[in-house]
C-alpha cells in the first residue's frame, strides 16, 4: 500500500433531469440515474446501487488481503448484498446492509478460521468502516470434499 493519505477524485456532469455522467481518470465513464423507487428510470447505476457495489467490492478486496495474511485459502466468493433504505428520525437513509458471502474453500480448510477471516474482513473494509449504517454478515462456507 502506498503511504496515506490517499485522495480519490471523481467528476459528475448532469442537469435538472435525466441521466448524469460519472467519470474519474483512467476508468470508463458511467451513466447514473435515480432508481425506480425514487422515480428514476431504473435502468442505470444509482447512488444506492453504487454504495452497495462499493461495500461488496471492498469486502472482496479486503478478504483477499486478510486471507493472505492469515494463510487462509479460498477458491471463490459469491457475495450477495441487500441494503435497506428506510425513514428513521425524519431522515431517509440506509438503515442496514446485509452481506451474504458464500465461500468455497479447499478440502481440509478450517471452517472456524474462515469464519473469523470473513468477520475480520467486514470490520477492516474501508467502505464499511466509513459508514454509520450497520453491516451484518450472513456467511455460508463450503469446504470441498
Amino acid at each position: 500500500m502506498k503511504p496515506l493519505p490517499h485522495v480519490y477524485e471523481t467528476r459528475l456532469i448532469g442537469g435538472p433531469s435525466g441521466y448524469a455522467q460519472l467519470s474519474a481518470a483512467g476508468v470508463a465513464e458511467m451513466s447514473t440515474a435515480p432508481p425506480a423507487d425514487f422515480d428514476g428510470p431504473g435502468d442505470a447505476w444509482s447512488p444506492e446501487l453504487l454504495l452497495m457495489a462499493a461495500v461488496e467490492t471492498c469486502f472482496l478486496f479486503t478478504l483477499r488481503a486478510v486471507a493472505a495474511a492469515s494463510k487462509v485459502e479460498f477458491k471463490s466468493l459469491d457475495l450477495g448484498g441487500a441494503g435497506t433504505v428506510n425513514r428513521e428520525g425524519g431522515v431517509t437513509r440506509f438503515t442496514e446492509i446485509v452481506l451474504r458471502p458464500s465461500v468455497v474453500a479447499p478440502a481440509g480448510s478450517d471452517r472456524e478460521k474462515i469464519l473469523r477471516v470473513l468477520e475480520k474482513s467486514e470490520r477492516a473494509c474501508l467502505i464499511s468502516a466509513s459508514l454509520a449504517t450497520p453491516v451484518r454478515l450472513e456467511p455460508a462456507i463450503t469446504i470441498e470434499a
